[in-house]
């Protein structure tokens, strides 16, 4: 068998390649045949193997004293809120400690052009990271006595833990004083 493969690959003529291959490979391509289709057959499956799946996230969601994300607020409820805990919970009412949280407060302001004496309208953003909710007592003092209708209270990249350990991002809180 051997030196029927080395006669046709050795032949000086290509001419004939696939005649000849197929002449003196009968025997050859008898046993091989099967043994690729049984490979194919084995490697068909390696595609249908299970995937391994990463840890299921539960559906958690951010509250302010009942309150999720997008709420329109008065002013009087902005103040009574800025002193509340935010509070994460799942679809089955369990709590999560927070890791660590960012407050941003979206002020409005008016500046005036000196050149023309004009005023206009302008918003700033003041943050900070916290750790701790609610907020530390400064930040609680200073929104009660600068908030505004038209401003904005943001609780964004809020990290929670599980039971396990496990972190996960909480949903943005975002409230908008009327």
């Amino acid at each position: 068998m051997v030196k029927h493969f080395i006669n046709l690959f050795l032949c000086p003529s290509m001419k004939f390649f696939w005649i000849r291959f197929v002449i003196y490979s009968k025997g050859f391509m008898k046993k091989i045949i099967p043994a690729l289709f049984l490979m194919c057959f084995l490697f068909s499956f390696s595609g249908i193997a299970q995937k391994k799946t990463g840890p299921i996230k539960p559906k958690i969601s951010t509250t302010l004293n009942g309150i999720r994300d997008s709420s329109v607020i008065t002013v009087d409820d902005a103040i009574k809120f800025i002193a509340m805990p935010i509070s994460i919970l799942d679809d089955k009412k369990g709590v999560y400690r927070i890791s660590s949280y960012m407050f941003m407060y979206v002020r409005k302001g008016v500046t005036e052009d000196e050149a023309t004496g004009k005023v206009s309208p302008i918003t700033s953003n003041v943050s900070a990271i916290f750790k701790t909710t609610p907020l530390s007592p400064i930040w609680i003092k200073t929104i009660q006595e600068q908030v505004k209708p038209g401003e904005e209270l943001f609780f964004v990249d809020i990290i929670v833990k599980d039971g396990a350990g496990k972190l996960f991002y909480a949903p943005t809180l975002r409230l908008l004083v009327k």
